[in-house]
């Protein structure tokens, strides 16, 4: 069977709930930080000499989540590998290539997995640091300003207070910027990057069998709603390793020789380029729906075009956009000081959860994922 990353999608998906109970513990602290003491007329005095407490507090949190979420994405890269081998199995198991795999007991390659780990955690030792400076540094913001409010009488102190608490908490923890320049909250961060590394750890673990059976060609599915960056490989057949670039190549047929006094029989086979290429160039990154298979010369056929009239990938970012509403309204939630703010955050999570489904029933070929609407365990 061919190899995705949607195979791994479900691993990422336990791994981000580890960073949005974090971001919620986060946002809780900050609340009780600012509400303790908030009729004191020494308030801002005692925040001040409390930010010690605050950060000690903050880098508990994420210690934690740094040793769980190492922890367990080591546990789902071990498991998308396997996943991945396991594909190839079924995929070749019918020919003779592959009978063989089909007797032996297939373990994950531990140089690999332990590679694909130890790259997500020198990727993500940064990120604990800063989300450590970005909550410090609002609690020691929102202390001023609130001050400040309170001194020209624009507003009430919880009134300043919970001004900044939605804004902290509309966005949640932020700042984190891809290798495209793209900014991402935390938990979208942390999902986004796992989903990378273990869709890497599956198509790692099915090229790596067919590498060990003399398999050098793969050909990549015909997805529908493919972005930009995924276009120019869709159908396509790329080698597994050899120069990049378009070629033509002499490869033996799969199934058929030239008989015993004949010579070996070659079929044509248009390469686009190779596997590390086209990946280089954005194919199969986070949310990706393409798949690659063994491509067998003279066996395999190019998959058929799948088209989806009337939904866009614009169609599908607008889903994105919506979900990620609906989960800044429900850190809103978690952020209020009071029933009345805590109720009106909800009446917003229900209009963007309105949206989503108006979304979903007006494009047939979108499908609302419930999880991505949600932000840890509620409060």
């Amino acid at each position: 069977m061919p190899v995705s990353p949607a195979m791994a999608e479900n691993l990422a998906a336990a791994v981000r709930k580890l960073y949005d109970d974090a971001e919620l513990t986060l946002i809780d602290k900050l609340r009780q930080a600012l509400e303790d003491g908030l009729e004191s007329p020494l308030w801002a005095e005692i925040k001040l000499r409390s930010i010690g407490d605050l950060r000690a507090a903050v880098e508990e949190v994420t210690e934690a989540l740094q040793a769980d979420a190492n922890g367990a994405v080591a546990e789902a890269l071990a498991t998308a590998y396997g996943r991945g081998r396991q594909a190839a199995v079924a995929e070749l198991g019918a020919l003779d290539i592959g009978r063989e795999l089909q007797a032996r007991r297939q373990l994950p390659n531990a140089p690999a997995v332990d590679r694909l780990a130890a790259s997500w955690a020198a990727d993500t030792r940064p990120l604990y640091a800063r989300i450590t400076r970005a909550v410090v540094d609002f609690f020691r913001n929102t202390v001023t300003r609130v001050s400040a409010s309170v001194l020209l009488g624009t507003m009430t102190r919880r009134q300043a207070s919970q001004q900044a608490l939605n804004r902290f908490a509309s966005r949640g923890v932020s700042g984190f910027t891809d290798s495209a320049g793209r900014n991402w909250e935390l938990g979208a961060y942390a999902e986004m990057a796992v989903r990378s590394v273990t869709a890497r750890a599956a198509i790692e673990g099915h090229t790596d069998v067919l590498a060990e059976l003399g398999v050098g060609l793969v050909i990549v599915s015909d997805a529908p709603l493919e972005c930009e960056l995924c276009r120019p490989w869709e159908g396509e057949v790329l080698s597994l390793d050899g120069p990049p670039g378009p070629r033509t190549v002499q490869a033996e047929h799969a199934i058929q020789d030239g008989g015993l006094f004949s010579p070996t029989r070659t079929v044509p086979v248009h390469v686009v380029g190779s596997l590390l290429e086209a990946r280089g160039a954005g194919l199969f990154h986070p949310n990706c729906r393409h798949s690659l298979s063994a491509y067998l010369p003279g066996v395999t056929t190019r998959p058929p075009h799948h088209g989806t009239p009337g939904t866009t990938y614009e169609d599908t970012q607008r889903q994105r956009a919506i979900e990620r509403h609906i989960r800044a309204w429900k850190r809103r939630q978690a952020a209020a000081m009071d029933e009345a703010a805590r109720r009106r955050a909800g009446q917003f999570v229900r209009k963007w959860q309105a949206e989503a489904r108006k979304n979903v029933a007006a494009h047939p070929d979108l499908r609302r994922k419930p999880q991505r609407e949600q932000i840890g365990a509620a409060r």
